[in-house]
């Protein structure tokens, strides 16, 4: 019997049958054949599996998703000859480059999703900083630029190029100069391309300036030694540091790589050894590196410059004038540090974080002083990270007004935000004839040029780095461009004439110059992702010291500028840094590491200090700096701030950057001035209470412990008198029974340990695991309402010694008169897998069950939403959905649409509404390395599963494993005597155990 059923042979004759072109009417414009599709990809049914690869990333990604922007409704267009690298839900790795680190850029079926340290990168591999791991969702980031702009409108690349080739040949014919001004250019395939652009028109110069400035320490250096480069620090070399304002663990230079040094001598292999360095910090804010500190002693910033004076005069016994003489606490710290610093020379470094380049010169003869270079200070492999020379800048802006310059390139540079002088950037910028920047988006310089060609992502591009001497790192594209833009230094190489394409003219570079007398081939550095050439050895230096009582007199100025009105000390933040990654909403939810604020800046004001001025909390303030710009604020009460001083982040107050960033906080970049040659982000301003409150969205507000099992720390002296002197100290002497059974795990046990004395605080972590697992943003309106999604969280607690406890309340610390000296312990906590989970004995539907193997899961289809097993969990780590903001209108951080949705992992389901979740110990990562190992017919093996938020962190202070392998890493830390477990008292058996913080204090 005949069937009446129509049958077909595929999807394409289906879209051209009548019944489905008239229902599709209301859904789409018009049917789609899959062959149109692949053509207007670039591609056929013939087309070679690796152009396919390259055009799969996005290129047929974007067709398929813009043909259906006005309905939920997507099109799928299956594999026709499917590539021989992608194989449906395996990942691909791809070795690449972020900011001149090492990194692997894992991919699935063609989409760039999260960002790893290179293990294999020998001296690069420093872990993962919390930009590095949210730029993946930079990628996707709808507020750029789908084209060329050229005077506000649209136009095609090649018009473009005829209108720019016009005006360099111009201003070439005229002998007219021509700019192209750059952040820091350490790569030196795109510094090649600059000099062939060069050979085409002879009056370019390159201009690199940094929105944070280190031209004082090249500047110092070059008259110190002859040698204008910023130097490459070893912490890991160093017994004893004294940081003078310098935030080495968090923004200042390289603060990963500094990381992974200084925790190799503080971390719990350390301290078994007995070994564990002393680091000292005076600074006016409570930085991060502060917070890590042994000493931290709070000084205002015109007190820098005669510390650092006092401290040469102790270690030389000089008696150059203007030392610090009216700061007792600071005095007394020199008087116990300086000792330990003479016996220490070779093995001990002081580091500042001034722009002044008289206070980084008086730095210098401490270090040569103190025998410190060659061993904690190398300047013969110096970091090529920072390289930008502010007066070069200014002489740009001189020569604009002069009318010298015809024509301006702009290279990952927005001087009309980050510039201080913004009025001074637009009069120069008005006398240039033609301007044109590289940006992705119109920011606000490239707003205001003639021309926009906007670059690639790192992501889409081919390119290098050179970090520090010896060595190179390789960028590789991972997608095909998501957009139409181009890569910039292809840009210059078309207009100087240049045939070329980049990806050649990279390869070409790299087989005539660093693969020279190599055994690497061009294939080998793509796999490896780097070339290590060797170091020079790491000389000594002298010093002239008969030049120091100049350097004095400068510092005396120095200070006795900032000494009036309230000290102002600008500061990056750990999440936003300079801004250039402002509309990254991941980043804006990151919880600041010290005051748990997310999407705002603040002024950060001592509390005493803010009670004198009648401020207090949600108080809003205006600070008026000396050059005229006022600025609104809310005030942050800050523990550890300075009296008479006030912090205030830069990188935020961004008009044209998306819709995530814009208009999020305040800039401060105005406050900052030019002095000396050099970036001065130390200054001073008034304050006065301004009309109005406002509420912070911040992630920690209860700050007290209530006496409960939560922090343990203790000095290095009392540990190595017992390094078991906690054990039992919680442990309660009543009988206690338990309610639950006893779980067996005969094969795996996953379990984790954290070592509180390498976690820093950054919050890599968090970015890692928000990424790893789809976490949504939620913005700042619902953080404010204590409903974040984070499964992780860093809870900070500040400590002050007394009455014999380290402990005290957080209305007791308020009420010390001592508010400028406190210390601070970070924590991580996240789920913590407990074998008796009293999450799970009331969950009415199983949604939360145990685990064969001693993980606490969740079934996200069963869930609907009690919320009982929150309201019984101990450490408040369980997170619920109130709405759905994957997919609602009101959360959307540019992260609720087809495109930024890209970046979601597909291994983990995305939650809704009503749905309650944690941390799952990434068990998609534990899966996949259980299916390898089986596939290699093999056991599991240390190593074969890491975690996000292990993997990103710098210091290894995250360690996991399987506990039923007694050689495993995370095995042999739980044994350490430090090791405790929170709230352990209550008998829930956490699956994570914490070991006591130390510090290496001076006794009393």
């Amino acid at each position: 019997m005949e069937s009446n059923k129509k049958y077909w042979k595929g999807l394409e004759e289906l879209q051209q049958t009548p019944a489905f072109v008239e229902k599709s009417k209301g859904e789409f414009a018009e049917p789609i054949p899959v062959e149109d599709v692949l053509n207007e990809a670039g591609l056929s049914t013939r087309t070679p599996r690796r152009d396919f690869l390259k055009a799969l990333g996005f290129g047929l990604g974007a067709v398929t998703l813009a043909a259906c922007e006005r309905t939920p409704v997507h099109k799928a267009v299956p594999y026709l000859i499917k590539p021989e690298e992608v194989t449906p839900g395996i990942p691909n790795f791809y070795a690449s480059s972020f900011k001149g680190q090492s990194v692997l850029v894992r991919t699935r079926e063609g989409r760039p999703i999260l960002l790893e340290a290179n293990p294999s990168a020998v001296g690069l591999n420093c872990g993962t900083d919390a930009s590095a791991q949210a730029s993946v969702l930079d990628l996707y980031d709808t507020s750029k630029l789908k084209g060329p702009k050229f005077k506000g409108s649209d136009i095609s690349w090649d018009a473009l190029d005829t209108n720019v080739v016009t005006a360099l040949d111009a201003a070439n014919a005229a002998g007219k100069q021509i700019r192209i001004v750059s952040s820091t250019l350490n790569s030196p395939s795109a510094l090649a391309a600059i000099a062939r652009f060069t050979e085409k028109y002879p009056t370019t110069r390159l201009i690199e300036v940094d929105a944070v400035s280190y031209s004082g320490i090249i500047k110092a250096n070059q008259n110190s030694f002859g040698k204008s480069v910023v130097p490459h620090y070893r912490f890991d070399n160093a017994d004893i540091i004294v940081s003078v304002a310098a935030d080495f663990l968090g923004t200042w230079l390289s603060g990963e790589e500094h990381t992974q040094q200084y925790i190799s001598n503080r971390d719990y292999k350390s301290l078994q050894k007995g070994k564990m360095s002393r680091h000292i910090q005076f600074e006016g804010g409570m930085s991060l590196t502060g917070t890590n500190a042994d000493v931290r002693v709070a000084i205002k910033p015109s007190e820098e410059g005669p510390l650092l004076i006092a401290l040469y005069n102790a270690i030389t016994g000089s008696s150059l004038p203007g030392a610090l003489s009216t700061n007792q606490k600071a005095q007394t710290a020199l008087k116990l540090v300086v000792q330990e610093l003479q016996q220490a020379r070779g093995r001990a470094v002081v580091v500042s974080g001034s722009n002044e380049v008289a206070m980084q010169t008086l730095t210098n003869a401490i270090n040569v002083a103190l025998q410190s270079y060659g061993s904690t200070i190398d300047l013969d492999n110096p970091s090529y990270q920072y390289k930008g020379d502010d007066e070069a800048f200014t002489t740009f802006l001189a020569e604009a007004n002069r009318g010298d310059i015809d024509v301006a390139f702009f290279l990952d540079s927005n001087p009309l935000y980050s510039y201080p002088d913004v009025t001074a950037v637009k009069d120069a910028l008005g006398k240039i004839k033609f301007k044109l920047s590289f940006a992705d988006r119109e920011d606000e310089t490239a707003s205001e040029l003639d021309a926009i060609a906007p670059n690639h992502n790192f992501l889409e591009s081919w390119g290098d780095a050179h970090p520090r001497g010896g060595y190179y790192t390789i960028v590789q594209p991972t997608i095909n461009p998501v957009y139409n833009t181009r890569q910039a230094e292809h840009s210059l190489l078309l207009w100087a004439g240049e045939k070329t394409d980049y990806y050649t003219f990279v390869k070409n570079y790299w087989e005539q110059q660093l693969l020279v007398g190599s055994s690497k081939t061009w294939k080998d550095v793509l796999q490896t992702g780097f070339e290590y050439k060797g170091e020079q050895p790491a000389a000594t230096y002298s010093f002239d010291f008969a030049s120091l009582g100049a350097v004095a007199n400068a510092i005396a100025l120095h200070s006795k500028a900032l000494a009036k009105d309230v000290e102002v000390q600008l500061y990056q933040s750990i999440a936003i840094k300079d801004g250039k990654q402002g509309n990254n909403a991941y980043l804006h939810e990151l919880p600041d590491p010290v005051s748990k604020v997310t999407w705002d800046n603040y002024a950060a004001i001592n509390p005493k200090f803010a009670e004198s001025l009648g401020l207090g909390e949600n108080s809003l303030v205006e600070v008026a700096g000396e050059n005229g710009y006022k600025v609104t604020l809310p005030v942050l009460m800050q523990p550890g701030q300075a009296m008479g001083t006030v912090s205030i982040a830069v990188g935020y107050g961004r008009t044209k950057v998306g819709k995530a960033g814009d208009n999020v906080g305040k800039n401060a970049y105005p406050f900052a001035k030019l002095a000396n040659g050099t970036l001065q982000f130390n200054t001073t301003a008034k304050l006065a209470k301004a009309s109005g409150t406002y509420e912070l969205a911040q992630t920690q507000t209860h700050h007290t412990i209530e006496g409960r099992n939560v922090i343990r720390e203790t000095t290095f002296t009392k540990y190595k008198e017992n390094p078991g002197h906690n054990a039992g100290k919680w442990t309660d002497s009543h009988k206690t029974y338990d309610l639950w059974n006893k779980y067996e795990q005969p094969g795996h046990k996953w379990v984790m340990a954290i070592d509180l004395n390498a976690c820093t605080g950054c919050g890599a972590c968090i970015v890692a695991c928000n990424i790893e697992n789809n976490i949504p943003v939620v913005g700042r309106d619902e953080v404010r309402r204590r409903r974040e999604m984070h499964w992780m969280r860093i809870d900070r607690y500040y400590a002050i010694e007394q009455s014999g406890t380290s402990y005290t309340k957080e209305d007791e610390i308020r009420n010390l008169d001592d508010m400028e000296n406190v210390s601070v312990v970070h924590q991580p906590m996240m789920c913590q897998h407990c074998e008796h989970a009293p999450c799970e004995t009331v969950c009415p539907v199983l949604a939360t069950v145990h685990s064969s193997e001693g993980l606490n899961h969740m079934a996200y289809n069963r869930c609907f939403g009690t919320r009982y097993c929150a309201n019984n969990c101990p450490y408040k780590v369980r997170r619920f959905n109130w709405f759905n903001y994957w997919n609602d209108s009101r959360f959307d951080n540019y992260l609720n649409n087809e495109f930024t949705q890209l970046v979601l992992n597909p291994d983990v389901v995305s939650r809704s509404r009503g749905v309650m979740e944690k941390c799952s110990m990434c068990i998609q990562r534990i899966q996949a390395g259980k299916l390898k190992a089986k596939m290699e017919k093999r056991p599991l093996k240390e190593g074969d599963i890491t975690l996000a938020c292990g993997s990103a962190c710098s210091a290894n202070a995250i360690i996991f494993g399987d506990a039923n392998d007694p050689n495993s890493e995370v095995s042999k830390a739980l044994k350490n005597e430090r090791v405790y477990y929170v709230l352990e008292e209550i008998n829930v058996q956490p699956g994570i155990g914490y070991m006591t913080k130390v510090r290496n204090t001076y006794e009393a």
